[in-house]
């Protein structure tokens, strides 16, 4: 639970209102305080972020700064009311600094993208044991997936997709179902690197814990534990909606069966194809998966 109600939160935007010259209609609001919120992919995309926070996050500043944020500027004070002198500097000159009080700040971004861009580089991710999906077919992928920011979302084996619905999804949460101990070891890096707090990592889900969060929906890569993985979606959430990626001829033939077999009504089939000029001038073509998309609960 926040300990920001809205009379302090109003407190501290007219104290920033009268301390420095901020555009209030342009800026963000961000509480990490009792919540799995992320703080580097909102300031990535905001060039101004009001963050209320609690006094344990004593690597925030260098967080930041190992993402290239260094020229981020901090407008803050030393205690935890808003009141008395304020402060600014770059965020460069304040890494050795954490923040061991309740209180809020103000970050300027001058190189924030003005908002999240789908599809991320197939290189901003941890290398290791994972072979990622085409950034192109990844966007589509989170198209199908329709995800609202609050929603939280079961990803098997999916470990990009995890990693976008993290930051698309960001008062939801992801469950990321991680079979292999490499691919849990990468995706624990890739958490780090975008400085992800809304993600748990398991390495099972048959057995779904009620102490995880209800899935609104699915993607899934076929495996042969696909039927299994269904079974148990539709246990935990009988209105589930699930995205289903394979490229193996003998999924493709039978993962409409086994939808209508758990009561998830098949609502599209379609195959996507990736091709680009590489650097000889030559036609380079992408795998082209298959994507199912299906809706339990329907009458």
């Amino acid at each position: 639970m926040s300990i920001f109600n809205n009379e302090s939160i109003l407190a501290w935007l007219k104290y920033f209102s009268d301390h420095s010259e901020i555009d209030l209609s342009t800026v963000r609001i961000l509480d990490i305080t009792g919540e799995n919120r992320n703080l580097l992919p909102t300031v990535q995309a905001n060039r101004s972020v009001l963050v209320f926070t609690d006094g344990n996050h004593p690597e925030i500043f260098y967080s930041m700064w190992d993402e290239g944020m260094g020229d981020c500027e901090i407008w803050y004070n030393e205690g935890s009311e808003p009141q008395g002198p304020m402060k600014h500097n770059l965020l460069s000159e304040m890494i050795d600094r954490g923040v061991n009080v309740s209180a809020a700040m103000l970050i300027n971004n001058p190189r924030a993208h003005s908002g999240y861009r789908i599809g991320l580089d197939n290189d901003s991710f941890s290398p290791g044991t994972i072979r990622y999906v085409a950034p192109e077919i990844r966007a589509v992928i989170l198209k199908k997936l329709c995800l609202d920011e609050k929603e939280t979302i079961c990803c098997v084996s999916g470990e990009s997709i995890a990693v976008e619905a993290a930051i698309a999804v960001r008062r939801g949460h992801v469950v990321a179902v991680e079979y292999k101990p490499g691919d849990r070891q990468t995706m624990e890096e890739n958490v780090v690197r975008f400085g992800l707090n809304n993600v748990l990592i398991v390495d099972d889900m048959e057995s779904y814990s009620h102490r995880w969060p209800v899935p609104d929906v699915a993607f899934l890569v076929a495996s042969p534990k696909l039927e299994l993985e269904l079974q148990t979606l539709v246990r935990v959430n009988p209105k589930i909606r699930v995205v289903i990626y394979t490229l193996e001829f003998s999924f493709m033939s039978r993962i409409p069966g086994m939808l209508w077999e758990n009561g998830i009504q098949p609502t599209e089939v379609m195959q996507l194809e990736v091709s680009k000029v590489g650097r000889k001038d030559e036609i380079e073509v992408q795998p082209a998966p298959w994507i199912f998309s299906g809706q339990a609960g329907q009458e």
